[in-house]
């Protein structure tokens, strides 16, 4: 299981890869999990909350970076075999509670026409999840620190309205759909609802300071690569 640790100790561990990468936060004794996955992973996401003592009282909240289908699939029964808090943007809280997408649109060309093939055929309406409750609601910013853990969680709209970071010690960014890590020297998102919006987040995560930035799809990129890309397309 690939991990990352701060200068100070925090573990980061990538619980789930492949569909949608998830990670799971550590201070040696509480964990927080940044997003939950596709059902289908549920029993791997599980073992590994298993094997590294993250359960019930120790696994202190599920972050959502955002309510698609595939970060969200599986709070519902995180909740109910863990009672695990669930926090979400507050734009997003009415998606979680529904089992509903966000819009999802298409960022170039090729993803657009897909998405506008799957809303003909009706398929963008099959990706509903099981629905969850949300403990707690996010705005501009929350501090992490009541959770045990030295960072924030910052809003990062664009690839979602409700899009969420979680900021570690500024020096590692979760990030969720707000960067890609597919394309060698990219971080740009096939997918986004607003791509200009989502390129001012850019900058905002550039302003933490933060060195690393972990995407839900594809590979950890840095700041040389995320700040290339910023001044590529700050001008959208």
């Amino acid at each position: 299981m690939k991990s990352w640790r701060t200068k100070t100790g925090i573990r980061i561990y990538r619980i789930l890869n492949g569909r949608c990468n998830c990670y799971l936060i550590s201070n040696g004794h509480r964990f927080l999990l940044v997003d939950s996955g596709t059902k289908r992973d549920w029993n791997r996401l599980n073992k590994g909350l298993d094997k590294l003592g993250a359960t019930h009282a120790s696994l202190v909240a599920l972050v959502l970076t955002h309510c698609h289908f595939d970060h969200a699939e599986n709070a519902a029964k995180l909740k109910q075999t863990h009672g695990t808090p669930i926090w979400v943007h507050r734009s997003e809280g009415a998606c979680l509670r529904k089992g509903e997408n966000p819009v999802i649109q298409g960022s170039i060309p090729v993803t657009k026409l897909m998405i506008q093939l799957l809303s003909r055929t009706g398929r963008l309406g099959r990706l509903s999840y099981a629905p969850a409750d949300y403990n707690g609601l996010v705005d501009e910013r929350l501090d992490l620190n009541s959770f045990g853990f030295p960072g924030y969680i910052l809003h990062t709209p664009g690839h979602t309205p409700g899009s969420l970071s979680v900021i570690i010690e500024n020096e590692i960014a979760l990030v969720g759909d707000t960067l890609f890590g597919i394309f060698r020297g990219s971080v740009f998102p096939l997918f986004a609802g607003d791509s200009k919006l989502m390129v001012q987040s850019w900058k905002k995560l550039l302003d933490t300071g933060c060195t690393t930035f972990l995407p839900a799809h594809g590979s950890e990129r840095d700041k040389e690569v995320l700040k290339r890309q910023y001044d590529k397309y700050k001008k959208l």
